[in-house]
């Protein structure tokens, strides 16, 4: 006979096995949230549950930069000698104990020879605010490196405050890489957030760059506030591994050049992207798109403004998941003129196939998309709710577990042959929906948890 401790391990093990299976699939059919473990708040959004932590100066020490002193100029010339004695005279407010160090107005022209492919620029060490005064220029020299700094932090704890950061795009010297022979020497940046810990960067002009105004690269607890980043050649903000950043009330625009050409880029393969917010940016003019996340966790994008803008080309479109990520999308307000590659979507999620790879929700809440719509395909669970798709179409591909509520989408006169088959579209899709208009009219969508349902005219090719 077996013995009770014998049934009682039987039953643990079962139990665990049940618990695993439970947490891989994901395919709730008890309630309509998808997401039941979520912490929601009072719309139904998941609660931002971390603080990005800001830098705090350790004194009120203030040390404006003697320009005679130093014998830095600051009429834009000399490079070598202007970022020799600027570094001197920062280096020096550091060993004395200086918190604030201030740049008085002027030009200044930075850059100096590292090795083949790198130009340095100027170092901020940790436990400093660096202000540049209105009217400060901190310019790099047009030179032929893949790779440039026009500012790097050194340490932690540190802000960077005013004035302009400006790079070398119209005068630099595309020289090939003589590892490959390529050109696109696309990792020239404003300023290099690398290995960092609380960082601030707010009200700064940067533009002009080959590369990124910003790069964030294995650093935590990074902010960037009231910034106006714009004409650089591959990313407003590239974040390649970054915990606990903001981006917030910034102007990021006209980002064209070389690929991708994002306002804001969350890709590090291999390195942890996680608890991100983006929130009240103004983006626009912007050629590969908006914002695109391809590896992070846990992003919110929230209260932006993203206009494609006359003139102006999208390759991708305003926002961009990918496959495996975390997305809470809620009250952004997106404006397309033209299509892109994907046609007029505000929103699109990408896929690689298969299981989705995690198991978390997807939210998309109170969105306006003036023109466009929204597409999402071989995935799993979405919130969708409150969402209006002013001129365009919402749709879904072989995907499981979809909540659709009180969403409106319309037609546009521009765009006549969206009627028939293009407003709500679902080839193998389950989930629930009510209270979805099209138009004026209340769209029943046949939606079911068990049995996935396709639309007879895409069965029929429409």
């Amino acid at each position: 006979m077996k013995s009770l401790k014998y049934y009682l391990l039987i039953f643990v093990i079962a139990f665990s096995i049940s618990c695993s299976n439970e947490e891989s699939d994901f395919n709730r059919n008890d309630s309509d949230n998808v997401a039941d473990t979520e912490d929601l708040d009072a719309n139904g959004l998941p609660k931002i549950l971390f603080d990005v932590q800001l830098p705090t100066m350790p004194n009120n020490q203030e040390y404006i930069i003697d320009l005679d002193r130093w014998k830095i100029p600051d009429t834009s010339t000399d490079a070598v000698k202007t970022t020799t004695n600027l570094q001197a005279a920062i280096d020096w407010a550091h060993k004395e104990g200086y918190s604030r160090v201030i740049l008085p107005t002027g030009k200044y022209l930075v850059g100096k020879d590292v090795n083949d492919i790198f130009q340095g620029g100027i170092k901020i060490h940790g436990n400093t605010e660096f202000i540049l005064s209105e009217g400060a220029i901190l310019e790099i020299e047009a030179n032929n490196k893949w790779n440039y700094c026009v500012i790097s932090l050194d340490g932690d704890n540190i802000i960077i405050r005013g004035g302009t950061i400006k790079g070398d795009r119209d005068a630099h010297i595309f020289t090939p890489r003589g590892s490959d022979g390529k050109t696109a020497h696309d990792e020239g940046h404003g300023i290099c957030v690398w290995n960092n810990n609380n960082v601030l960067i707010e009200n700064v002009k940067i533009h002009d760059l080959t590369g990124d105004g910003s790069l964030i690269l294995d650093s935590n607890d990074v902010t960037f506030m009231n910034n106006n980043i714009y004409n650089n050649r591959r990313q407003g903000i590239s974040i390649v591994g970054g915990m606990r950043i903001e981006i917030k009330d910034n102007e990021i625009h006209h980002i064209n050049g070389t690929t991708p050409q994002f306002g804001v880029d969350i890709e590090g393969p291999g390195r942890i992207d996680k608890d991100i917010l983006i929130q009240k940016n103004y983006f626009h003019h912007n050629t590969g798109g908006d914002i695109v996340n391809a590896t992070g966790k846990n992003v919110y994008i929230l209260d932006n403004v993203m206009e494609q803008g006359e003139g102006s080309k999208y390759v991708d479109g305003p926002i961009v998941s990918w496959h495996k990520t975390h997305n809470i999308i809620a009250r952004n307000t997106i404006t397309m003129v033209t299509g892109s590659v994907n046609g007029r979507l505000g929103y699109i999620q990408y896929s690689s196939g298969g299981d989705k790879g995690h198991n978390r929700a997807t939210y998309v809440h109170e969105n306006i998309c003036n023109s466009c719509g929204m597409y999402m395909y071989k995935s799993s669970d979405a919130d969708v709710r409150r969402n209006k798709f002013l001129g365009y179409f919402m749709a879904f591909t072989e995907f499981k577990n979809v909540i659709l509520i009180d969403n409106l989408v319309t037609y546009s006169d521009e765009h006549p042959k969206l009627r028939f088959c293009w407003s709500y579209r679902f080839n193998n899709v389950t989930g629930s929906a009510s209270g979805n208009y099209l138009g004026d009219t209340l769209e029943e969508i046949p939606l079911s948890k068990t049995t996935p349902h396709t639309l007879q005219c895409v069965l029929d090719g429409w």
